[in-house]
């Protein structure tokens, strides 16, 4: 099925319903929620998924599971996405929040594939062998770490917020404290509490996420330079302990390939 509203097929008895979708460039998908957990595969171009608990920047070539009834809003950035819409007892295994998962070439093409099916596909052919084998496939995914959590505490969530859509090399803990009339120690405590990490270290892998959708258009030097970092070596350097893949591999013409029949 093609650019299908979910609304229209949910009804129907299939566990694992396909829809593929073209988005035009910065697209949002407002606050919703869906009754199935859904794979979003993000064909081209990058996604930025946010929840109450975190962020989670989608690269070229990756996918995103979202738990069923999980409140969550999209950007798409020049997207074609390729999900599955699971039914919650099928999948007793999806995790319990967002997880950004690689898609290897197998998958891929189970998904390309299965977007072609009617939402009644016949479960004995072919086409229920591909969806069975799908969430196999899935269920053997290991999570990748494109992600930063979100504070519940509604003023520590506006300052990660505001700084993941600007990111800022000079902000310091100080400036933060003081927004949040605290002390710099007793504001550093409260937030490692409520993420799990310092504010610079949450800052310095929000920078790093702030790369990703740059780097469709920007090179590795522009991006580092736009980020603040020393040399596009530091970037580098720091982008690739943290995500396990090097910059390069998400500038330019590096992004992996368009799904078929888009």
């Amino acid at each position: 099925m093609k650019n299908v509203p979910l609304a229209d097929v949910d009804h129907v008895d299939r566990a694992v319903l396909p829809i593929g979708t073209d988005y035009p460039p910065g697209h949002v998908l407002d606050w919703h929620e869906h009754r199935r957990a859904q794979f979003l595969y993000g064909a081209t171009g990058v996604m930025v998924v946010d929840t109450g608990d975190g962020t989670w920047t989608v690269p070229p070539e990756r996918a995103v599971l979202i738990p069923a009834a999980t409140r969550h809003r999209v950007r798409m950035l020049g997207v074609s996405t390729r999900s599955l819409y699971i039914e919650p007892e099928a999948v007793p295994w999806w995790p319990g929040t967002c997880t950004v998962v690689d898609v290897p070439p197998l998958l891929r093409e189970l998904l390309l594939a299965a977007v072609e099916f009617e939402a009644d596909y016949s479960l004995s052919g072919r086409a229920g062998s591909v969806a069975d084998l799908l969430l196999h496939e899935i269920a053997a995914r290991a999570p990748l770490p494109f992600h930063v959590r979100i504070p519940a505490a509604a003023d520590l969530a506006t300052l990660c917020r505001a700084y993941l859509a600007a990111p800022d090399a000079g902000v310091s803990n100080a400036a933060w404290a003081a927004r949040t009339n605290m002390s710099e120690r007793a504001f550093t405590r409260r937030f490692r509490a409520q993420t799990g990490d310092s504010p610079a270290v949450w800052r310095g892998r929000a920078r790093l996420l702030a790369a990703v959708p740059l780097l469709r258009t920007g090179s590795v030097s522009e991006v580092a330079g736009r980020l603040g970092y020393a040399s596009p070596a530091a970037f580098t350097a720091a982008f690739t302990r943290t995500f396990g893949i090097s910059p390069s591999r998400f500038a330019g013409g590096h992004q992996g390939r368009p799904g078929r029949g888009r």
